[in-house]
């Protein structure tokens, strides 16, 4: 089968938007602390009891995506981060340890197009460890 040009434009112009994409970045806790309000918008993605428990960082944006039985409702989650942000607008995730960060993060930026997504790699537990600032969360 012959491929004409238009088809070969078309394939190439596929092969570099796909590439073209942000990959997800993991930053320490230390990075984050260095990044200021302007730098990042930082999003909490544990769950309420998590947030009453330990707190969340000064200027987060406390918004659950699973519940206590693993569910999630993405289109419900999205419409609050996309009230929050700009989809090229750089944010960071985190949560207990780093592990839903890093699979929400995956989904922002390979499904939806978000262009500069962090993944915070240690989350929480650690930043309250080392005595990083948090402040007590309240129910909005």
């Amino acid at each position: 089968m012959q491929l004409t040009i238009t088809r070969c434009v078309f394939i190439i112009l596929l092969l570099v938007g796909a590439n073209a994409r942000a990959e997800v970045t993991n930053i320490t806790n230390a990075e984050l602390a260095a990044m200021g309000p302007d730098d990042i918008v930082i999003i909490d993605v544990r769950r309420p009891d998590e947030w009453a428990k330990s707190g969340t960082i000064p200027g987060s944006h406390p918004i659950m995506f699973f519940d206590r039985k693993g569910q999630y409702d993405v289109a419900a989650w999205l419409a609050k981060v996309d009230a929050l942000v700009d989809r090229d607008q750089p944010i960071a995730l985190i949560c207990a340890l780093g592990v839903r960060s890093s699979n929400i993060a995956g989904l922002l930026d390979k499904r939806l197009g978000f262009t500069q997504v962090h993944n915070v790699t240690g989350g929480m537990v650690p930043w309250v460890e080392q005595g990083r600032a948090v402040e007590p969360w309240q129910p909005k």
